[in-house]
């Protein structure tokens, strides 16, 4: 059977010439294809009542937001402001948020890291660093919202993190500048002899909710690039990857790709904690800084292929593999081995101070899958199998990690940099899917301008062959992710309802307005479809100050109904907050501008939403 396609080839003479082009056509195939894309459909589909079987929580990177979406349907669900401001929750306006904000109106979120019980997700803690001032965030997903914010000082950019320890006894953060210990300033002629690269180890105090810097380690002036904790029998131990050994300090897409090989670090934090029980540090700005280059016996440098991005540990413990992204491989390295080389002291030299393991002796073999080109990042499934992306050849490829033998690849669109497999970074991932992190959409979307979002697709590994069965548009990139069971999280619905909380107003005529000095305080309610901030006044929806007044708002939503979010904007002033059902929120600011300014809920709550208003009355000085 032929099939008919018209095709318009061109100009002749002056002419437009159509010709028709008999193609071979095959009912059959035309009708597999058909029920291909049906089944893949069904796959990915999530019907009305149910919901998705997964969560992914993708790094924002430069929006410095955190990006929540199911899994299969690969809906967007939510996102979780975190470094930069947001007018639609009100993040970075609230008293709350502004102070955790501090000075940044920016951040650029990495590597979101799930917190972990005996290395696995138990669903109760989501941590982050912004490379691009210096700071860590831990997420509670109880409610989905940032519980604090750390300020690292002594750093420069905390790209490689957050990783945590299997009991999340730690997050690391290495870093991705090297920089001169205490941030003061130094000739890049210098480089090589005042800068350092910088590693925190930061704990997260769950009772009060705060992150706090446990030490830091002062490593050679590097960059730093990813991490991850081991897990069983190499428990107590990590590794990272590090590029530019060659020290370079300018033009470095070349001069820092010259040496033949760059390092992982290997590193036993259960070492590192002992020596700083044992006084082995000196102290910078209030913090415990360990020098390896003193203080020997917990960190290791292992030969690797060059530029190194991705070191990831197999989920037995037993293994760590490296991707070299300006080589064709990935290196598959034993932990027994290296803890071996380590006791019987097989150094090839050293490099800052720092033993330098022999290759050979750590090496279990090289996996080269043929014309896979730019290898990053690999993940894992539940039964021996390595993921990696390949970000030349836009590919992610399957592999046998105990004999190195390629299996499967599937080719994604394109160039991707980091993968995330279900629950693929624990100890018992789950082997359903791997979803691929792209950094390059290109022709995949509607056009939007010269500027594309790039593009996260869902990979089906449950087959005898991978098979891409959904794509999602997401801007900006997605850094990195991770994949856990939903059946793991428990959020809060509404609030609970706490008498004791400070400044929590729970009555509408409780709602009072109070003046001491030149400070106006309010304790009000948000219900619908009102506010009240005074319940003795004329008007219980209106503020009244004095210009030059500081205003305090403490908002209480006491609609105790899932969804019936509340929000508080003031017109013309610069303020909104979101107030969910059984919150209290505070806002803070100086009555600077006088005169008469309307405020309204800002969250559809009801049908008279509308109708949810009041003033804010600025009397002018005299």
């Amino acid at each position: 059977m032929k099939k008919w396609i018209a095709g318009i080839l061109g100009l002749a003479a002056g002419a437009l010439v159509s010709i028709l082009i008999f193609a071979d056509f095959n009912p059959k195939e035309e009708v597999a294809d058909q029920a291909n894309v049906a089944t893949n459909a069904q796959k990915v589909y999530v019907p009305f009542g149910q919901k998705d079987e997964y969560y992914l929580f993708a790094s924002g990177g430069h929006s410095g937001q955190m990006f929540i979406y199911g899994v299969p349907s690969m809906r967007h669900i939510r996102t979780i402001p975190v470094f930069s401001p947001d007018s639609a929750t009100g993040w970075g306006y609230d008293k709350h948020s502004k102070a955790l904000m501090g000075k940044y109106s920016w951040g650029d979120l990495h590597h979101p890291a799930l917190s972990e019980t005996e290395g696995d997700y138990d669903g109760k803690y989501l941590f982050a660093t912004d490379v691009a001032n210096n700071r860590a965030a831990v997420m509670d997903l109880k409610t989905f919202s940032v519980s604090d914010i750390l300020e690292v000082p002594n750093i420069g950019g905390p790209h490689c993190a957050a990783f945590v320890t299997p009991n999340t006894e730690y997050l690391f953060l290495p870093t991705r500048f090297a920089v001169p210990l205490g941030r003061e300033y130094a000739s890049l002629d210098e480089f090589s002899t005042k800068y350092k690269g910088v590693m925190s180890a930061v704990t997260f105090n769950e009772e009060k909710k705060k992150l706090e810097i446990a030490y830091q380690v002062a490593l050679p002036p590097w960059s730093y690039d990813l991490s991850d904790a081991g897990k069983k029998i190499s428990k107590d131990w990590a590794v990272m990857t590090t590029y530019n050994t060659e020290e370079s300090t300018t033009e470095m897409e070349i001069n820092a790709s010259q040496a033949d090989r760059d390092y992982i670090v290997l590193f036993n934090w259960r070492e590192l904690e002992k020596m700083v029980a044992d006084g082995q540090f000196d102290e910078l700005n209030g913090i415990k800084m360990v020098d390896p280059e003193k203080h020997k016996g917990a960190i290791y440098l292992v030969p690797t292929a060059k530029s190194p991005h991705g070191v990831d540990v197999t989920p037995d413990g037993t293994r760590f593999v490296a991707s070299g992204k300006l080589a064709p491989a990935m290196t598959v390295f034993s932990f027994e081995k290296a803890f071996k080389a380590i006791n019987e002291k097989k150094f090839a030299g050293e490099r800052n101070g720092i033993p330098v393991l022999d290759y050979k002796s750590v090496m279990e073999r090289e996996v080269n899958p043929e014309n896979a080109l730019g290898p990053l990042h690999s993940q894992f499934d539940d039964k021996g199998f390595a993921y990696t992306t390949m970000f030349i050849s836009s590919e992610i490829v399957k592999w046998n990690v105990a004999t190195g033998e390629t299996v499967d690849r599937v080719p994604v669109q394109y160039s991707p940099g980091h993968a995330a497999s279900a629950e693929g970074d624990t100890v018992s991932p789950d082997g359903k899917y791997i979803i691929a992190l792209n950094k390059i959409a290109k022709d995949t979307y509607l056009p939007v301008g010269p500027s594309h979002p790039e593009s996260m697709q869902l990979i089906d590994l449950t087959g005898k062959k991978m098979e891409i069965i959904q794509s999602a548009p997401v801007d900006p990139e997605p850094h990195y992710a991770q994949m856990i069971k939903a059946d793991k999280l428990s959020p809060l619905v509404v609030y609970p309802k706490d008498e004791k909380r400070p400044n929590s107003v729970w009555t509408q005529k409780d709602a009072r307005i109070t003046r001491n000095g030149n400070t106006v305080e309010v304790h009000g309610v948000a219900l619908r479809s009102k506010f009240i901030f005074d319940s003795n006044a004329k008007r219980k929806d209106v503020i009244s100050v004095k210009e030059g007044d500081k205003v305090v708002i403490h908002l209480t939503n006491i609609d105790l109904d899932q969804d019936i979010t509340h929000g508080f904007g003031i017109n013309s002033y610069n303020l909104n907050m979101e107030v969910q059902p059984g919150q209290t929120q505070t806002i803070e600011f100086i009555a600077d501008k006088a005169g008469t300014y309307p405020l309204y809920c800002t969250n559809f709550c009801s049908a008279l939403h509308q109708e949810m208003n009041g003033y804010l009355l600025v009397e002018p000085k005299a």
